[in-house]
Order: C-alpha cells, then structure tokens, then sequence
C-alpha cells in the first residue's frame, strides 16, 4: 500500500496542546514513516536529512567538540574528507587510518566505510568497536541488505540514500541510523534547531525506493559479481576490486588517458557520477579525487540491465585500449 504524502508544513494543536506533529522542520508523517522503515532495516532509531553530506555533518557536529578528533578510515568516499576539511575552521580535526586494522588510540570518533568507496575494503569491525570512541559506519554501499553496523559495535550508521536505498536518481537524502534512543534524540534536537530536513516528497520517493530495494539488490549484486570476474580475466585491466556483495566495484586501467577512453566509449553504461541507481555508470574518479586513487581507477555502479549486454558493452570500451 502506498504510504500518503502529507505536504503540510503545519498540524493544528490537539486539545490546546501540540501533537506528533506541530511543524515541518521537526518531522512530517510521511518522513517519520520512512523513518520507522529505515530503522527497523538497519535495527536502531533513523532520522532523514537533506542529502548524506547534511547527515555526516551533523553526526560530527552533534557529537564532537572544538579541540576532538575524528580518526577517517583511508581511501573512503573523498566527500567525507572535504566535509571534514570545512569543519577543521571550528578545530574539528581529522587524521585517517587504515580501517582493516585498530584505530587510532587518542581518536575521539571513529569512521569507517562498509565497504569504502571506491577501494571496496571493510572495517575491522572487532577492533573498533574495541575503541572507547563512538564509531560511524557509512554504509551507503552495502545498505542494510548486505552489512547492519550497529550489529557489529558501531554506534551510528550513515547513509546517502540518494544511492541503493532511494534507487532512481531522483531523490537526494541522507539517513543516520543510531543504536541508542539518547544519541537519536540528541540528534533530533540538532535537526530539528539547524533545519537539514528532508522534505515530505522526497522521504515518499524514498519509500517507493525501498520498497523494491531487496529485488533491486539481489540482481545488481548477481550482475556486479558475474562482471568482477570476466573483468579480472581481461588483459587490460590491471585491478578489480569487488566486496563480493552490492552493484558497486572499481577497477584499474594503464593511466588516465586509458581511463578517458574507456568511460567515454561505453554506451549503454552512461558516463556519470554517483552510484546505486537503476541505470548503471561509469566514471574515472581521479577527476574529483585527484592523486589519492589511481590515475587508472575507473568506479563502475551496475544497474538492472542485462549482464551480458552490460559487459558487451564494457568489452567494446576496454577495447580501445586493448
């Protein structure tokens, strides 16, 4: 049944009083059901912003102060760096580890990706959680289908659910995911004060988007898997890397002139940025990340489409280098 989309920005008081829902800012019916969804998926109590940036941002400035730490796990998606580099003005600092081993001892918030993006490592989940610090697992990659972080000693869970969760490109919104009801309403408070609210239409887009994100997942994982293989016995790729779970891997070419030729030569993948979509995509990441990935590294989002056309397709591209 398809959940109603109350636009409403206001609710009249009940009885003198306000009730569930009093104002926008605060939460919306249709919101707070997509809410309800994403908590039980990930097994903590969720709150929407505005896109997965306006949720990084305000876990580290709900629960970090002017002088703490945030320990990075290295090579992880680049946006949270830059997102960290913004806050260093408010002396929020960052240093980055290696997320396959222990974080560092004097971190005073832990963040790691499952899997990152685009190297496609995971966290050492036993170790971080071994950590005094509260740890943030961004999971936008794997969504809850394939990794529950607060199952494994995570304190929060991030998404951009703009990606796997949302699925068609069409709505911007981010997700965090808390393991305790405190951390939530602290969260909310924050929300709720600064405004980084999604609104009501895209929350409804995003519960169309998760209900269809099981069969969404199954084939993009089947798909992305099927060509993470033909793509390792290929001569001109140097590197893949593939979790072995979700639509997203990433794979190495000579440099980034043989990047270029491949990511414009493709045809039925389109050559765009972001992931998690029904359409599959493909892009060299050097352009946005610069020296810390390889000149080479070219990003591959699978979609729904046939695999053997999408990999006919990739054989075509690869050809120009070949």
């Amino acid at each position: 049944m398809t959940v109603p989309l109350d636009r409403s920005t206001t609710w009249p008081y009940e009885d003198g009083e306000p009730g569930a829902f009093t104002y926008a800012r605060y939460s919306n019916p249709t919101m707070a059901e997509a809410e309800r969804r994403l908590g039980e998926l990930d097994g903590g109590e969720a709150l929407l912003f505005a896109s997965g940036m306006a949720a990084s941002t305000a876990v580290v400035m709900t629960f970090l102060s002017p002088g703490q730490t945030v320990a990075r796990a290295e090579g992880a998606y680049y946006g949270t760096g830059v997102m960290l580099d913004e806050l260093e003005r408010w002396d929020v600092r960052h240093i980055e580890f290696d997320q396959t081993g222990a974080p560092p001892a004097d971190a005073d918030l832990i963040w790691v990706e499952a899997p990152s993006n685009p190297f496609l490592t995971m966290p050492n989940f036993e170790a971080c959680a071994a950590h005094p610090a509260p740890v943030v697992c961004d999971a936008t990659a794997a969504t809850p289908l394939s990794v529950r972080p607060l199952e494994l000693g995570c304190d929060f869970v991030v998404h951009s659910a703009t990606k796997f969760l949302a699925g068609h490109d069409d709505a911007l919104v981010g997700v965090v995911v808390c393991k305790r009801a405190e951390d939530a309403a602290r969260l909310l408070e924050f929300r709720s004060r600064t405004g980084p609210v999604a609104s009501a239409d895209t929350a409804w887009m995003l519960l169309r988007g998760l209900s269809t994100l099981e069969v969404r997942v199954a084939r993009q994982t089947e798909s992305a898997g099927a060509i993470a293989e033909r793509l390792r016995a290929h001569p001109a790729v140097k590197t893949v890397r593939y979790p072995g779970f979700g639509g997203l891997l990433s794979f190495d070419v000579a440099d980034a002139d043989a990047a270029r030729r491949v990511e414009t030569a493709t045809r039925l993948i389109v050559n765009m940025t972001s992931l998690g979509g029904v359409a599959s995509r493909i892009e060299a990441r050097a352009r946005w990340e610069g020296a810390r990935v390889p000149a080479g590294l070219l990003r591959l989002s699978v979609g729904l489409e046939d695999v053997d056309e999408l990999w006919a397709d990739l054989e075509r591209a690869l050809a120009t280098i070949s």
